[in-house]
């Protein structure tokens, strides 16, 4: 049964959002920040500007109008999508044309918007079940990884680990065995609270962060300096923003099926819009691109919880979170084993939704199983191996150097190649001179 919360329960839901993206949120500041060689106040800004402009960019989203919003319970997040080009653009070209192309990338998002709403043909359930499962599939990767203590842990996959993260994960299930409603839909937030209250009893949870960090601060429009805008980095993230437009669809999609709506081009285009919107506000405030994060789907999925009111609730709390520093560092305190416990169940959910989706496609058609076969092996594929492209130019490597691209990319392109109407028609009948052959025994 859907829950609808009032009061207190609101915000904490919305808490449960943002503590569901917030490693995503905050991962790719910390990863272009630190290949960019930015200082450590640099660095802290960019995570503060970051979770606002999140804040920002879901309000956006899900102040639905003629104009702008999708109206689906969805939260926003700096794209994966946009790492390696932001670093390629910013060791070759400089910080600042980084910022000139994601400003032109955003407009141009937002300008063929309804170009973007008028070809939703192009995602039927092959296409986005595919998307919304290669999504989710090569999500997983990253939560075992947190699971095991994070990638460059010195105690990766040790015994404390272990037990932190299935512990979390064992929690969410038994809360979703014997409760039920609101206890329920918090158990994501409930498995990542005792979590960390655990890993604090055993000296596993660091405060330095939190003491570091300031108590307030106010965005400023061009910290870096002026943006540039340069011909090579604005392609490049055009290409960026394009895929994270295939990317939104599915996610779009996915969750106008669970929350029971069927979506419409306008409602597409508005979802568009504002993406492009975001995009380019993350480039005036020296942020990153945004997209719809398909971590937050699946806790749609699990809590049952699909108002707005919600993520309205999870965007003033990482406003909130951008303005304040300090506040915002104590979820970094959080141990990586306990996000991987939970996260895991969140992305698994989102390949559940995918595979719910592609269970309205008719795989007696050789061409759907074509389809679906080959761009899930590319998309993990790509995920498993990046080095596979390696040899190619930079340009091509950015379009299949993340497997949620390649997947996606090889979804719509397949589908149009098999779906594609021909101008030939093969005969009705065998030519009456022609002979079947016979068999011998």
């Amino acid at each position: 049964m859907d829950i609808k919360p009032t009061g207190g329960k609101i915000w904490s839901l919305g808490l449960q959002h943002v503590l569901a993206m917030y490693a995503g949120a905050i991962l790719v500041p910390l990863l272009v920040g630190r290949a960019l060689n930015l200082t450590a106040e640099q660095l802290s800004y960019l995570v503060a500007i970051d979770l606002l402009t999140c804040g920002i960019a879901t309000m956006l989203q899900a102040w639905k109008n003629k104009y702008l919003g999708i109206g689906l319970p969805v939260m926003l997040g700096s794209s994966f999508v946009a790492i390696t080009p932001m670093i390629g653009i910013g060791n070759q070209y400089g910080l600042n044309a980084i910022y000139g192309a994601i400003i032109a990338a955003g407009l141009f998002v937002f300008l063929f918007a309804g170009f973007f709403g008028k070809i939703i043909r192009l995602f039927p359930p092959v296409v986005t079940g595919t998307v919304v499962t290669v999504i989710g599939l090569s999500l997983i990767p990253t939560g075992i990884r947190n699971m095991a203590g994070g990638a460059n842990s010195p105690e990766f996959g040790s015994l404390t680990n272990f037990l932190l993260s299935f512990g979390v994960l064992a929690l969410i299930l038994i809360i979703n065995r014997f409760f039920t409603g609101f206890m329920r839909s918090l158990s994501v937030l409930i498995g990542i609270v005792a979590g960390t209250v655990v890993a604090f009893m055993i000296g596993k949870v660091n405060f330095s962060s939190v003491s570091e960090a300031s108590w307030f601060h106010l965005p400023q429009l061009f910290m870096f300096g002026m943006p540039e805008f340069k011909i090579a980095p604005i392609l490049t993230m055009i290409i960026v923003c394009m895929v994270i437009v295939v990317e939104s669809t599915g996610v779009f999609l996915a969750l106008g099926k669970v929350c029971d709506q069927k979506l419409t081009p306008q409602d597409m285009t508005r979802g568009y819009r504002t993406e492009g919107l975001a995009i380019v506000l993350g480039g005036m405030f020296n942020a990153f691109p945004y997209n719809t994060f398909a971590q937050n789907v699946g806790l749609v999925e699990l809590s049952r919880v699909k108002t707005r009111n919600v993520i309205v609730a999870a965007a003033s709390i990482l406003i909130v979170l951008g303005l304040v520093p300090k506040i915002a560092a104590l979820a970094t305190v959080i141990p990586a084993a306990v996000l991987g416990g939970a996260t895991v169940v969140l992305f698994g959910m989102v390949v559940a939704s995918g595979i719910r989706m592609l269970t309205e496609v008719d795989f007696k058609e050789q061409r759907n199983l074509l389809v679906v076969a080959c761009s899930i092996s590319l998309g993990i594929g790509a995920t498993v191996v990046p080095e596979l492209f390696a040899g190619l130019p930079s340009a091509l490597r950015i379009i299949v150097s993340d497997g949620t691209i390649t997947g996606s990319l090889s979804a719509i392109l397949l589908n149009i190649f098999f779906n594609l109407p021909l101008k030939w028609k093969r005969p009705a009948t065998i030519p009456a001179q022609v002979e079947p052959i016979k068999q011998h025994g």
